[in-house]
């Protein structure tokens, strides 16, 4: 692990004007996440959680306090500053997997590297090196429909990685799936972070959190807890 934090979240806060209220959604909250680790953000609804989400993700800027990723402040960037981060340095993955339906695996995992610029037969092989880390090398030609629930999150899980991410941000990355196949998810994330990947997953299942090696809390908009797990749940085909 580098002694160097991934990402410096220091003295946050977001508050949203909602008609004559201002809602303080995130209300001084600090961290560092270093790399190489496997987190857990949980929280109430309301305690501010998918907020600090959208911040850590890019997709919002502070009102105050400061972010930094990979040694740089994003907490002050423009719209098109912070599109350019977040296709460089995180990899998303969603609920609702969010894949093309008319493309195919290979294209839905090569979108990202067409708007990094990469050439046509260095974003094919970048591809089906992915897919086949996610045991998908066999599926590359199916299109999201002809997939299952598990398999088309193992698309979208491969599309996070294939820029190569400083960090892998799940939200809720089970919460389409049933059991079975959450399991099989939170094992492929559990082979990803023993490969070397920085991962956070926002959750409010304790199951899922229990996967991780840290969980921070957050209530009310400030930190609650941020806890080390000794003990975290290992999936039991993973070597």
């Amino acid at each position: 692990m580098s002694d160097k934090p991934v990402i410096e979240i220091i003295d946050l806060h977001k508050e949203y004007v909602m008609g004559t209220q201002v809602v303080r959604a995130l209300r001084g909250v600090s961290f560092n996440l270093m790399k190489n680790e496997y987190v857990a953000i949980m929280g109430p609804s309301g305690s501010g959680k998918s907020t600090l989400m959208n911040m850590i993700g890019c997709l919002d800027t502070p009102t105050r306090g400061d972010y930094i990723l990979n040694g740089k402040n994003v907490s002050d960037l423009s719209d098109n500053q912070l599109a350019a981060v977040r296709n460089k340095e995180i990899g998303f993955v969603f609920q609702t997997f969010n894949l093309l339906a008319r493309s195919n695996c290979l294209s839905n995992v090569e979108l990202p590297l067409i708007y990094s610029g990469m050439r046509s037969s260095e974003r094919k092989k970048r591809a089906l090196d992915v897919l086949d880390k996610v045991g998908l090398s066999d599926r590359v030609d199916h299109k999201p429909n002809e997939l299952s629930g598990g398999q088309r999150q193992r698309v979208a899980v491969a599309r996070a990685l294939v820029n190569n991410p400083s960090i892998l941000l799940a939200d809720e990355p089970t919460g389409n799936l049933d059991s079975k196949t959450g399991q099989e998810i939170m094992q492929l994330f559990e082979e990803l972070y023993r490969q070397g990947n920085t991962i956070i997953v926002v959750t409010h299942e304790e199951e899922i959190a229990a996967h991780a090696r840290r969980v921070i809390r957050l209530r009310d908009g400030l930190l609650e807890s941020d806890t080390r797990i000794e003990n975290p749940v290992l999936a039991a085909e993973v070597v």
